[in-house]
């Protein structure tokens, strides 16, 4: 399969370039104008004392999601061919692979490899001093426990995967975080009790895809029902095209803005904990992409498996390190970092699966 790269917008055509700039404003703007930074930061929804949605970064993602949203035709999705492999890819990579190699990676670089440059330790939330250390594995842990945030969609999207199926794919993968979280997060943790952040979860599922999807699906029922199939693909959807790009660009300057004084302040320490997940970032998307063309996957389905292997429910990882360790603590952090490489590291990806294509059946 060959993607025409003549579709692809102004923005889609110089994405690599716009990310950076992005992210240069967001660090500027953060520093130059902390008290903006802040104000920003203190608008959130609180769960149990915990900042679970930013409502700048909500609203940045309604309008990242419904151009998505309102271009899928559930008919068709739901009776594609060839949609159990893929489902069952992600399944089996999401909760009986990754969560294991998420941690084996983080105690080898974080508790032997970069022991030594991260000394120190923390007093948690529950009044217990621990390793600094033991407290970014513990971060890197949540995340790798909680796959595949509505962001998946974006990168389907940009990548031109198949988006029905992408949904359902992100649906089931909630549902299931909703048994499985506890139980890994326990076992993998050593804590004696994890709480599942069940608020989070349903707060998060319904902000960032149901709410979207819902617009979606009744407006473009309504829009072709009043103006008809050619008008929505060649007027509504020609002026929709770039709010997607528009919007992701806008949460990666919000993004950065808002966690600038801790890029700036502590470089080296972001930057250990970083190498880490990024490699387990990488690791999982070349596993599952590759199962993906061993199984026979057409491109347009391999593309979101992959991604949505690599994703991360960042959202549902702070809340729950805030809610165990603290809004200060070391796991709280190594979240945060999680979600700063994040959208960089995809977008990268998002570009090498357009470029590898052509490897896969049409």
């Amino acid at each position: 399969m060959h993607l025409d790269t003549d579709s692809m917008t102004f923005f889609e055509r110089k994405l690599t370039l716009w990310v950076a700039l992005c992210i240069a404003a967001g660090l500027i703007l953060g520093k130059v104008f902390p008290g903006l930074s802040k104000s920003l930061d203190g608008m959130a929804i609180m769960v149990n004392g915990a900042p679970v949605v930013s409502l700048p970064i909500a609203i940045c993602l309604f309008f990242m999601m419904y151009p998505i949203m309102v271009k899928i035709d559930f008919g068709k999705a739901l009776v594609a061919r060839g949609n159990l492999k893929p489902v069952l890819l992600t399944l089996i990579v999401n909760w009986a692979v990754k969560p294991f190699t998420m941690f084996g990676i983080a105690a080898l670089f974080l508790g032997v490899l970069f022991k030594g440059f991260l000394p120190g330790t923390e007093i948690v939330k529950d009044g217990t001093e621990v390793e600094l250390y033991r407290s970014y594995i513990s971060g890197a842990i949540l995340l790798g426990i909680a796959p595949c945030t509505a962001m998946v969609l974006v990168w389907g999207f940009l990548a031109k995967g198949n988006q029905g199926l992408t949904l359902i794919m992100v649906a089931l993968n909630s549902l299931l975080m909703l048994a499985f979280y506890g139980l890994l997060g326990k076992w993998l943790l050593g804590v004696n009790q994890m709480p599942v952040p069940w608020k989070t979860l349903l707060l998060s599922v319904s902000i960032y895809v149901a709410l979207p999807l819902v617009a979606g699906y009744f407006s473009r029922k309504w829009i072709l029902k009043t103006k008809g199939q050619s008008w929505f693909d060649n007027k509504f959807l020609l002026y929709l095209n770039p709010v997607s790009i528009l919007a992701l660009l806008a949460t990666l300057v919000i993004l950065f803005s808002l966690k600038s004084e801790t890029i700036l302040n502590y470089p080296l320490t972001i930057l250990w904990i970083a190498i880490p997940l990024a490699l387990q970032t990488l690791l999982i998307f070349f596993i599952t992409y590759f199962a993906a063309k061993v199984l026979g996957l057409r491109y347009e389905n391999a593309a979101p498996s992959a991604m949505i292997g690599a994703s991360n429910h960042f959202e549902v990882a702070i809340a729950t390190a805030v809610m165990l360790f603290g809004l200060s603590s070391g796991a709280a952090l190594a979240t945060v970092v999680g979600v700063l490489i994040e959208v960089p590291l995809m977008l990268m990806l998002v570009s090498y699966c357009r470029r590898t294509s052509h490897l896969f059946a049409s």
